[in-house]
């Protein structure tokens, strides 16, 4: 046991003893841009779309009816809330005449539909813009 530690300690000597050696400077390399070749990388930049903002530059001004959340319906006179709930809740409708074939509509209701369908259009359901109840809460609160 004792040939162990003597073992030990003189390797720890025979190591430390090593840092007594000398050292070498370490040397940093030079970055100036003035002696390193420009390379200027040729970068295609492609634009990132976001699927429900594409998906609105569809209609424009205009009301989808198969897409538009409640809210939107505010703008409308006599719209909001109960058509407007009607309308997201009977949705999809393939034309914009659909509308006025809902069920459980009274004349007074159709004769306010029938003044804005020329502010209604009709777009292929977007699954962006269904997910989570977004037609129904659409987290904006004023």
């Amino acid at each position: 046991m004792k040939q162990l530690g003597r073992l030990l300690v003189l390797v720890g000597l025979l190591i430390s003893c090593l840092g007594w050696a000398g050292h070498q400077n370490a040397y940093a390399a030079n970055l100036s841009l003035n002696k390193l070749p420009v390379v200027s990388p040729l970068l295609a930049v492609e634009q990132r779309r976001n699927r429900a903002d594409q998906k609105l530059g569809e209609f424009g001004e205009k009301l989808d009816l198969n897409n538009s959340s409640i809210r939107e319906f505010r703008q409308l006179r006599g719209m909001f809330p109960t058509l407007a709930s009607m309308i997201v809740d009977q949705a999809p409708f393939d034309s914009v005449e659909d509308v006025l074939q809902m069920e459980g509509l009274t004349e007074r209701q159709k004769q306010i539909l029938e003044t804005h369908l020329d502010e209604f259009t009709v777009t292929p359901v977007a699954s962006v813009l269904q997910e989570g109840n977004f037609r129904l809460n659409t987290g904006t609160y004023d």
